[in-house]
């Protein structure tokens, strides 16, 4: 029966009305796969099902290349690692760089040389007795800090109760997972001791899949996070920032009498960030509110690991921010054309 089929199909495909007609039939249908795939002949349908088997085979072949891809990322982070070791020095002044290596010519310097040594004459009396002599300035002064701000997904997750504690910050680092170990990098937080925790590192790990899926092979892109693990924080007493102290009013059911009671409720913070969502290892879905903070989170990862810490003195200075924006494209819709928002998040690239 299915010979006989087949042997239509050939005898189809062989004449060049019927194939006319099948090339009508193809332009007029929607194009979705399930009306593509009705509208040609069980011959060709066969042969398009023998690309899709090529073309998971070329999933698999992709899968590879991203694992080595990391691979090459992990040995060119060793060597990006000691540039990263002397910013910290320089950042936290334990070394003081040289006049050579200080020189830095930038467009418009001379304007700007200029513009300060006018603003300089004439603040040269002002506030003499509450300036900072140059001299005891260390290093770059709120330079993380100054990058969370600068940067609109940090920024909304940094509250004025975080920023205290984020000028301890000293590094931030990112270590790929060792050979034969399940894909992941690690986020590292280096603080100097403060009055706030006792831990000298704050980490975050972030573990990655890169392998088709089997019920849906084709959606793959290359890797993706899937998952993320914090750390516990030791807080010192009373510092906990993640978590609040309210007073709450109780009534007796009998007697009527009332008392109060006092209970800590969790607190928004940069720290919670340290304290993720988990992913359900059961396969429990997660309800909409955690699905797109675990998003948000993943994206957060995503950018530091990509753009913060590597470029972490462009984003510093905005440079970078500015790079950034540049990638966007304003469109301008016809006079009287407004955009309509459209409540969706962008689709996240882990890639990107």
């Amino acid at each position: 029966m299915d010979g006989d089929k087949i042997g239509k199909a050939d005898q189809v495909m062989q004449n060049p009305q019927a194939m006319a007609a099948l090339q009508e039939r193809l332009e007029s249908a929607s194009h979705t796969p399930s009306t593509i795939m009705d509208s040609i002949p069980i011959q060709v349908k066969r042969r398009v099902n023998a690309l899709k088997q090529l073309q998971v085979k070329c999933a698999h072949i992709e899968a590879k290349f991203y694992e080595e891809v990391h691979e090459l990322e992990r040995k060119y982070a060793a060597m990006y690692q000691p540039l990263f070791d002397k910013r910290r020095e320089v950042v936290t002044g334990s070394i003081e760089p040289t006049d050579e290596e200080c020189e830095w010519h930038s467009e418009g310097e001379e304007e700007d040389e200029l513009a300060e040594d006018m603003k300089k004459k004439a603040t040269v009396e002002e506030n003499k007795e509450d300036a900072v002599p140059e001299e005891d300035l260390k290093g770059i002064p709120g330079f993380w800090i100054t990058i969370f701000r600068n940067i609109d997904i940090l920024s909304d997750l940094v509250h004025e109760h975080d920023e205290p504690i984020l000028n301890h910050l000293q590094d931030i680092k990112v270590k790929f997972s060792d050979p034969g170990q399940p894909l992941s990098f690690t986020l590292e937080f280096l603080f100097e001791p403060n009055d706030f925790f006792n831990n000298a590192v704050l980490t975050k790990v972030y573990k990655m899949k890169s392998e088709p899926d089997q019920a849906d092979p084709f959606s793959f892109e290359g890797p993706e996070i899937v998952d993320c693990e914090g750390c516990l924080i030791d807080w010192k007493k009373g510092k906990n920032v993640t978590v609040k102290t309210i007073k709450k009013k109780q009534k007796h059911k009998g007697r009527g009498t009332m008392r109060t009671i006092t209970k800590q409720v969790p607190s928004d913070s940069f720290f919670n960030f340290f304290n993720p969502i988990k992913v359900s290892g059961d396969g429990e879905a997660l309800d909409e509110d955690s699905e797109f903070s675990l998003a948000e989170d993943f994206e957060v990862g995503h950018f530091f690991r990509e753009r913060i810490v590597p470029r972490a003195v462009l984003y510093f200075t905005g440079e970078a921010i500015e790079d950034d924006d540049d990638n966007f494209e304003e469109e301008e819709g016809e006079e009287g054309e407004e955009e309509e928002d459209v409540d969706e998040d962008e689709e996240y690239d882990p890639k990107a």
